[in-house]
């Protein structure tokens, strides 16, 4: 990996960590597009990291209320920490036992491209949510999960997935930010465990100084991703992200086809 090719992924991956657009997705569609190809996903969660940063800085005193709210066990802490841990479990159990097969049709094309139509017909469909909730219940939360889990696949948005569950359980949109961005600590930092001694292995392979500017972008480009969707979120616009999905897939299908 090149200078450049450094600079394009960090920012693929910041700017659509976050919104509803699936950062594997498009890691991987910038792959095949510029000729950047590995052997396994190491890169890849290695930018997630960098957006797991961005995801701290701006919810890490949230999560530091909830943890001293442990502590001193605040009933409201605890049932939010509670409802985090179910609705984390779906992605958790899926992602150990489906990790391979998932890996080994990681970067098709085809595959890729109905994954992106996919997630723009998920986000489409929260145009006719509406929710007065602040937290989630106990069923609404395990769906969440469950819409965590099916985010799994590489074009299936995170973040799309998650959010759009907690819209449609009912919670305000943003309620369903903060629900879906918390989620995804354990997640990621997760991925980052399991991947993280061939990241280890393979970062001289990559090259030290694009690696290292790919992981600073993707931190800072997360960090206005947030801000930018949340505010989106607030003025009930999350489906607007929905026609640029459905672009990408056609795109990407027509892409697989023409070099088939």
């Amino acid at each position: 990996m090149n200078l450049w090719q450094g600079v394009l992924l960090g920012l693929v991956q910041g700017l659509t960590e976050f919104l509803p657009v699936s950062s594997s997705g498009h890691l991987v569609l910038v792959e095949a597009l510029t000729g950047v190809h590995f052997t396994d996903v190491t890169v890849e969660v290695s930018l997630h990291v960098a957006t797991l940063g961005s995801l701290l800085v701006l919810y890490g005193a949230r999560l530091w209320g909830i943890g001293r709210g442990l502590l001193r066990g605040d009933g409201p802490s605890l049932r939010y920490a509670a409802l985090l841990v179910v609705a984390t479990i779906p992605a958790g159990v899926i992602g150990v036992l489906f990790h391979r097969q998932i890996e080994e049709r990681f970067h098709s094309l085809t595959w890729l491209g109905v994954q992106f139509i996919i997630t723009g017909m998920m986000l489409w469909a929260t145009r006719w949510s509406r929710g007065d909730r602040d937290l989630p219940s106990l069923a609404a939360a395990v769906g969440i999960g469950f819409g965590q889990a099916f985010a799994i696949l590489p074009a299936i948005s995170r973040s799309g997935a998650t959010v759009a569950a907690a819209l449609w359980s009912g919670l305000t949109p943003t309620a369903a930010a903060e629900f879906g961005f918390l989620m995804a600590v354990p997640v990621i930092a997760g991925a980052a465990l399991l991947e993280g001694h061939q990241a280890v292995l393979n970062v001289a392979a990559v090259g030290a100084l694009p690696w290292a500017v790919s992981f600073v972008l993707a931190f800072v480009s997360g960090l206005w991703s947030i801000r930018f969707l949340v505010a989106l979120l607030r003025r009930g616009k999350f489906y607007a992200f929905a026609p640029y999905c459905w672009g990408v897939g056609v795109l990407t299908l027509v892409y697989a086809r023409w070099v088939a």
